[in-house]
């Protein structure tokens, strides 16, 4: 299954914005910050990166309806392992 990069846009921006909190996980680390707000950043961090996944493959699932599996390109018993990855 091939992506295609105008549809990737908003999970770019999504991974970039996670890449962005894990940079800052990092520095409240490096700064000792309290236990909690580190978790809670992080926490935000794995669900940004989870969305980011869940709508790769929403996109895969799409192709497949409007396409065709075959046509798609899509293997089902693939696609669900990668969703069942990210359970």
């Amino acid at each position: 299954m091939q992506l295609e990069p105008e549809k990737m846009t908003a999970v770019v921006n999504r991974l970039r914005r996670a890449q962005g909190q894990l940079g800052g996980v990092l520095r409240m680390l490096e700064a000792g910050t309290d236990c909690a707000d580190v978790v809670t950043q992080l926490a935000a961090a794995s669900k940004a990166i989870d969305r980011a996944g869940f709508a790769i493959i929403a996109s895969g699932l799409e192709q497949c309806a409007v396409q065709g599996e075959e046509s798609a390109g899509i293997d089902k018993a693939r696609l669900e392992k990668l969703f069942l990855s990210l359970a």
